[in-house]
């Protein structure tokens, strides 16, 4: 299998520090849990430069650590047009994010970008709130981040194969 190229999967929000930086750890737990991480590779960026190299904000941490994720170890990004190129799902908090990130795509890309909950199960709306501005709704935001990824993981076994 090692002459496989790995599912490129990349999670972006406005900062990346915190639904990205969530859905980046989350997806990646799934991954591991599942044993896939030879099959596919997961980051996460931001569409702005505001917190480039930077942990993901401690609300976020605190949240997905309750939950058994550990979000330590990331470090903010921005996005960049040859994201299109390099990756095979990239997926958007919010549609603000989604027309960022497309207004960077290149002519040439074959990668499409989509919003995060069209993965979704559990939840009707489209795009993931953004909790940096509150204390609250970090719980709701990594629930729905949860949802979306388990469905998106199942997605990408189906299509794979495995």
């Amino acid at each position: 299998m090692s002459d496989i190229k790995p599912i490129q999967v990349l999670f972006v929000c406005m900062g990346n520090i915190c639904r990205s930086p969530t859905a980046h750890g989350v997806f990646q737990s799934l991954v591991e849990s599942q044993k896939l991480a030879h099959a596919i590779r997961v980051d996460s960026a931001g569409t702005h430069s505001y917190h480039i190299g930077s942990p993901p904000d401690p609300r976020s941490q605190a949240t997905a650590l309750q939950r058994g994720v550990d979000l330590s170890g990331l470090r903010a990004r921005r996005f960049v047009s040859s994201d299109f190129v390099d990756f095979d799902y990239l997926l958007a908090m919010d549609h603000n994010n989604l027309a960022d990130m497309l207004a960077l795509k290149p002519e040439d890309a074959n990668a499409s970008a989509e919003l995060m909950l069209s993965y979704s199960n559990r939840f009707g709306q489209r795009e993931i709130p953004d909790p940096y501005f509150g204390d609250d709704g970090f719980d709701l935001v990594f629930d729905m981040i949860d949802d979306a990824a388990r469905g998106l993981l199942a997605q990408i076994r189906q299509r794979q194969g495995f």
